[in-house]
């Protein structure tokens, strides 16, 4: 087994360079080509007082969600046994998090690995918390965006779900996660990493699932109130649009290459905005607002990503009261 994912390792390696790039480019070169035909719309679209007021406070709420989230992270290494703090843990994903933007996509994953190496935490207990962390995350995604799944398909929404709870489940999930250490390392390797998600699968990851479920929420909250800075909603509207949000963001979090989810998460997004099916009592937003939606979103997301890694920055040298 161990030659088999040796061998699929070098293959991913060499074809990955080529594939990633073009993969992007091939998103960017559609994106752009949307834009350009219907930059009439997008040029059409204004903002008052009151929207920019709304994209402030979208970047607030992104800003906490980013803090929410390396909370949980925290929360994570402490149920695998280790007495890390989470106000580090979120310092530490402030710090980390804009390195995803970077090539790769997984810089900012090492990184956080390493980090929690540097605070005590076994090298193998610090890589299966970004792990789970990381799969939580997009379990969360997945189940919130699950419920904009048109209604003839909502059965099959149902049962996805409860697939994936299913997986989660200690004796499902503690066993994969031991065999996927024990492929991607070799025979001679100690047995460093199962004991740890043994540990940690004793119970079911319930908490930091609904963690990673709160922090969805949030971007999609400060996702609708971008949307409400370039046009009205109604508030049946909410909970469709969080949904939309969320499989956007999936899909660019999963994505190889995307550093950010950069193309993959602004093209499915505004492609869904439009989709008249999607909204039973209105009609779907213009391909312009969509499209502005998803410029500005980035805009503020990015701007709270920067915000964050300031202000984490400059609290680890001046640390705050209640450090």
């Amino acid at each position: 087994m161990y030659k088999v994912w040796s061998r699929v390792q070098r293959l991913w390696k060499r074809w990955n360079r080529f594939l990633s790039p073009l993969l992007l480019a091939a998103v960017l070169a559609f994106l752009g080509h949307t834009l350009y035909v219907h930059w009439h719309e997008v040029s059409h679209v204004q903002i008052t007082a009151a929207g920019w007021a709304c994209l402030m406070i979208a970047t607030g709420i992104t800003l906490f969600a980013h803090i929410w989230t390396g909370w949980v992270w925290g929360w994570i290494l402490q149920e695998l046994g280790q007495p890390i703090s989470r106000v580090w843990a979120s310092q530490t994903y402030l710090k980390t998090n804009i390195a995803k933007y970077l090539p790769g996509n997984v810089i900012h994953l090492y990184g956080r690995a390493i980090a929690a190496r540097d605070q005590g935490a076994p090298l193998s207990i610090a890589s299966l918390s970004v792990l789970l962390d990381t799969l939580l995350m997009a379990t969360g995604g997945v189940i919130i965006g699950l419920f904009c799944i048109p209604r003839p398909w909502k059965a099959w929404a149902i049962v996805a779900v409860g697939g994936i709870l299913l997986i989660l489940h200690p004796k499902i999930l503690g066993p994969l996660l031991d065999r996927l250490s024990q492929i991607r390392k070799k025979p001679s390797d100690g047995d460093e990493v199962s004991a740890p998600s043994q540990r940690w699968l004793k119970r079911y990851p319930l908490g930091p699932l609904l963690g990673e479920m709160l922090f969805v929420t949030l971007r999609g909250l400060g996702f609708v109130l971008t949307v409400v800075a370039l046009t009205p909603i109604s508030f049946q509207t909410v909970p469709l649009l969080i949904s939309i949000f969320s499989v956007g963001w999936v899909l660019g979090f999963i994505t190889p290459g995307a550093p950010g989810g950069l193309g993959v998460f602004e093209l499915t997004v505004s492609t869904l905005l439009t989709q008249q099916g999607l909204f039973q009592h209105e009609p779907g937003l213009s391909m312009g607002v969509a499209l502005s939606a998803v410029a500005f979103n980035r805009l503020v997301s990015t701007l709270a990503e920067a915000i964050g890694s300031l202000l984490a920055s400059l609290d680890e040298r001046w640390p705050l009261w209640w450090r």
